[in-house]
């Protein structure tokens, strides 16, 4: 079993983990070819492209500029501690204990649009490359193309050593779309989904959902859950489980709203 989660545009690359393992991501070398595209973009075609302010394109544009096919540990983190937005809170990766490393490691991905997929303790560089970005190579007009079956045929070869061949989805819609046609074919698909309720009314909330998602993958991570049915005892941050639906392809959790 393995679960999956999005990236995050905030970055927090003030100091690498050197206490950490550190491997290098398997899409390495497509990533630098993604990186090479980018860099031949102006910072108006970077901004258009990814929809962001003038002042991001120009951030961006400095780093895939600088991106390095060979970094020096100085210009990397592992993706687990460099990610920062409201997932990655949810997962707060640095309390996680480490000797549950070696799970952490081979039970979580990490979807990106540059590097493919990511395990926990995978160096990165920074950047900013969402999935959905048409970024054009010689070969594809975007990043689903790009990376066509890669993806789910890396998860298919990770999860030859797990006893279930299960995918938990705590990816978004836009990053799990890269592996969503070929890992249906191939592997049992559950995905959690979370609200807050209210007066007796279920509503999805962005940024708590997000922060669940992390939250699940620590909770997974901690407790070493191998089987999709043991997620249901999550219960981190007063959340509980309701009910599978969509033909058991989606639990639900839920939670009285805070407001």
């Amino acid at each position: 079993m393995i679960s999956l989660l999005s990236p995050a545009k905030k970055l927090n690359f003030k100091k690498m983990l050197r206490n950490c393992e550190a491997s290098q991501p398997v899409f390495k070398e497509q990533a630098s070819k993604l990186a090479t595209v980018a860099s031949k973009l102006n910072t108006i075609e970077l901004s258009k492209l990814m929809n962001i302010s003038s002042n991001l394109a120009s951030l961006n544009k400095e780093r895939f500029d600088q991106f390095s096919n060979n970094p020096i540990p100085e210009q990397t983190k592992q993706a687990a501690f460099a990610f920062a937005g409201d997932t990655y809170s949810g997962l707060s990766a640095e309390i996680i204990d480490p000797k549950n490393h070696d799970f952490f490691q081979n039970n979580i991905r990490i979807l990106s649009g540059l590097y493919g997929i990511l395990r926990p303790f995978d160096v990165i560089q920074p950047y900013r490359l969402e999935m959905g970005s048409k970024l054009k190579t010689n070969e594809s007009s975007n990043l689903y193309e790009f990376w066509n079956d890669k993806l789910a045929e890396s998860l298919k070869i990770d999860l030859e050593n797990h006893s279930n061949k299960s995918l938990i989805n705590l990816a978004s819609e836009e990053y799990f779309k890269a592996v969503a046609l070929s890992a249906k074919n191939n592997f049992k698909i559950i995905t959690p989904k979370f609200y807050e309720v209210k007066n007796g009314n279920k509503k999805l909330i962005s940024f708590y959902a997000k922060k669940a998602r992390g939250l699940m993958a620590r909770f997974i991570v901690s407790n070493r859950i191998v089987e999709p049915d043991d997620i249901r005892d999550f219960n981190l941050e007063a959340y509980k489980f309701e009910e599978k639906t969509d033909n058991d392809q989606v639990y639900i959790f839920v939670r009285k709203s805070k407001t």
